[in-house]
């Protein structure tokens, strides 16, 4: 079962989800990953095979200031265990990581084909994540984008999802699976 993680406050983003990964190793998993905008609103993402340990060290060595992000620990339903199936998924401008089976993922990556789309990963979630940046980029509107994918896919789902557009801004969606929004002072998360 997946770890989703997601946080934006005052607070230092990266060890808010390195920490909450931490706290979801129990549900097993086999790789790890996170996406953090910077100071500069640019968005990085780190993602690792293999334990939250790994990614830590990974962060530790290279650490980003940040005060949003969305992490993730992975356990492979489409493609296997690789670095490139690992979560976040990163498709144009949209960020995203997912807990869940898209059902119908394997029409909707043939329709984005036919498109033009290029795909890195073997998983459900890239294409929902490549689907996101389509309806983005029609509409300029990620929220009014979230809506359109959401009408189009079938299965269960958790998003955490980040766009470069709006820094400083997480935006979740749920169905059948689980997923809690914790509302602070100044601050905000999400979990699974």
């Amino acid at each position: 079962m997946c770890g989703i993680i997601g946080y934006c406050g005052p607070l230092d983003a990266q060890t808010v989800l390195l920490n909450g990964l931490t706290q979801l190793e129990y549900r097993g998993y086999d790789s790890a990953g996170i996406a953090l905008f910077d100071e500069n609103s640019k968005i990085h993402f780190i993602k690792k095979v293999g334990k939250v340990a790994a990614l830590r060290k990974v962060c530790e060595e290279d650490p980003i200031v940040s005060h949003c992000g969305i992490g993730h620990t992975r356990w492979a339903t489409h493609g296997g265990v690789t670095s490139e199936n690992a979560h976040p998924h990163v498709a144009g401008k949209v960020t995203m990581i997912h807990n869940g089976i898209i059902e119908n993922y394997k029409e909707l990556k043939e329709y984005l084909q036919k498109k033009g789309f290029v795909f890195q990963s073997e998983t459900d979630t890239e294409v929902v994540a490549q689907l996101l940046e389509f309806h983005y980029n029609e509409c300029h509107n990620m929220l009014e984008a979230v809506g359109r994918v959401l009408r189009r896919i079938e299965g269960s789902y958790a998003f955490g999802i980040i766009c470069a557009d709006y820094p400083n801004a997480l935006i979740a969606a749920r169905k059948d699976s689980p997923l809690i929004i914790g509302c602070g002072e100044g601050e905000n998360f999400i979990a699974s």
